[in-house]
């Protein structure tokens, strides 16, 4: 399997640079090399964890997107209708992320994008924080999924506004 292949797998998810290594029996440092070029490129970005430095909260990570979700279906030659896939939570979000990054970077917006994780499985898909203020975003295509403020997130940051992105409400989050 290649580089492209395994983030397509972990799109949205803490990929480990030296579990990516192990797979592909080549070094960390190589791995961080591909990454880093291929960000260079255009083909994916990288948004980090944040923390205010609670015990709890994972940093160390890093999760990766693709800049387009063409590119993305074609590294695993899957152009199946959305309705049809098995991966369409995974392609929402990398659509939604990167479609507010382009937002971000056409009306000049100037933001801090992360995710945020707890080692007891609370996240939040998407974090921006601009001025010392903080704004939560979980992205779920299926409407059917409940998805509210996790508890850990609200107790540190009680001050945050927290969003679910869904098909109803997308455009005002990318226009």
């Amino acid at each position: 399997m290649d580089l492209l292949k395994l983030i397509v797998i972990q799109v949205g998810q803490e990929v480990s640079l030296q579990e990516l290594a192990r797979q592909l029996g080549i070094s960390k440092n190589t791995v961080e090399s591909y990454l880093n070029l291929l960000s260079k490129v255009f083909v994916i970005y990288k948004i980090t964890g944040f923390s205010r430095n609670l015990r709890k909260e994972i940093t160390k990570s890093n999760c990766w997107y693709f800049y387009d979700n063409g590119i993305r279906n074609g590294i695993i030659n899957n152009f199946t209708l959305h309705e049809n896939r098995t991966d369409s939570g995974a392609l929402w979000e990398n659509y939604s992320a990167s479609e507010r990054l382009k937002y971000q970077n056409y009306t000049k917006i100037s933001v801090s994008n992360y995710f945020w994780r707890t080692y007891d499985q609370q996240e939040l898909d998407w974090l921006e924080e601009q001025n010392e203020k903080s704004n939560g975003f979980e992205f779920k295509w299926n409407k059917r999924r409940k998805s509210k403020i996790p508890k850990a997130f609200r107790k540190a940051y009680p001050e945050a506004t927290f969003e679910v992105i869904n098909k109803q409400n997308y455009l005002d989050f990318i226009i």
